[in-house]
């Protein structure tokens, strides 16, 4: 049933939700409403994590038991305080996406159903050279998330031996996801690289638990360290995220030593605002210290495996290998 619209103060902004009281989660009976409080009550390091980032929103209109779309370009009737960055999509098209600055630009966001900001690994000061290297631990049927966990800590291992310190957030499912700093001096392709590297070095201390098999027939009861999020206008949800989950979970920044711990089902939109207040953002020293991938690359370059598959999605780039199935090659 329909509930009239409120209208919040946010900052210098007003705010307006429409129908708040509509339920979005029917299991836990999470309403509109409260899901744009959440986002008022993550706002200040929700927007570390998104400020001046080009933000692709993961919206679901009908809530969670409704079709999830994602929105790449400015909604037509944004208000003009909503800020926008100049991207460019694989196939080379341009697009203005959402860069959030303000709590109000949340708020706005999740009034039109969003739950998942999904932002891209640059500023808009340059859009073609990542400032963070990403590793999404990705559980493959058969395994959960303390396989991702038990993967992840070897990941922390071999970031430690080259000098880069990691950030792991939960994903808000069974993943885990890690962020690294980097200098913004590489493009897209050459970050890629370093994360295929980086993966193929974690499957090669333990084959049996990880593996960077793009093709799903290939990658058995392991984790997958899936390289093409790394890829041009390829995101995962950023820390803080509400996910479309039946629990409303939230992708949430830990500490490594809690990473082992806890229960991705623990963090959700009702339990992350105390969480955040009795222990603060983890992740607040991510943008303290810039590291360099030179050591990835050429890790890439002296393997003679070269390059893997991009997602069927993408025109044929330079040295990848044949997009054909495994299966169907042999055939």
């Amino acid at each position: 049933m329909a509930t009239q619209a409120v209208e919040l103060n946010v900052g210098e902004r007003v705010v307006r939700v429409s129908n708040p009281g509509k339920v979005y989660f029917p299991e836990r009976g999470i309403t509109k409403l409260q899901v744009v409080e959440y986002y008022l009550a993550v706002a200040e390091p929700l927007l570390r994590v998104l400020r001046d980032r080009p933000t692709t929103l993961k919206r679901y209109v009908d809530g969670v038991t409704g079709e999830a779309f994602y929105q790449k370009r400015l909604p037509k009737g944004a208000p003009e305080w909503v800020e926008t960055a100049r991207i460019k999509f694989p196939s080379g098209r341009p697009a203005d996406e959402v860069c959030p600055t303000e709590p109000a630009v949340l708020a706005w966001a999740a009034n039109l159903g969003t739950f998942d900001f999904h932002p891209w690994p640059v500023r808009r000061s340059d859009t073609d050279r990542p400032d963070e290297l990403r590793v999404d631990l990705d559980p493959q049927p058969g395994t959960d998330f303390r396989d991702a966990v038990a993967v992840a800590m070897v990941l922390r291992e071999v970031l430690g031996e080259l000098g880069l310190t990691g950030y792991p957030k939960t994903s808000g499912g069974r993943g885990v996801h890690v962020a690294v700093r980097i200098r913004p001096e590489w493009d897209f392709v050459d970050v890629r690289h370093a994360v295929i590297a980086l993966a193929r070095e974690v499957e090669r201390r333990m084959p049996d638990q990880a593996t960077t098999s793009w093709w799903k027939e290939e990658r058995g009861e392991k984790v997958f360290l899936d390289f093409n999020q790394a890829a041009r206008d390829r995101t995962i949800a950023s820390a803080w995220s509400v996910r479309g989950t039946p629990r409303a979970t939230v992708s949430t920044p830990v500490t490594w030593d809690h990473l082992s711990t806890v229960d991705p089902d623990d963090f959700d939109v009702l339990t992350v605002p105390k969480y955040l207040e009795e222990h603060g953002d983890p992740h607040a020293s991510l943008d303290d210290e810039a590291f360099g991938i030179e050591r990835l690359l050429e890790w890439y370059a002296a393997d003679d495996r070269g390059d893997m598959p991009y997602p069927p999605d993408y025109p044929k780039m330079p040295g990848e290998p044949p997009r054909v199935q495994p299966s169907r090659k042999r055939s």
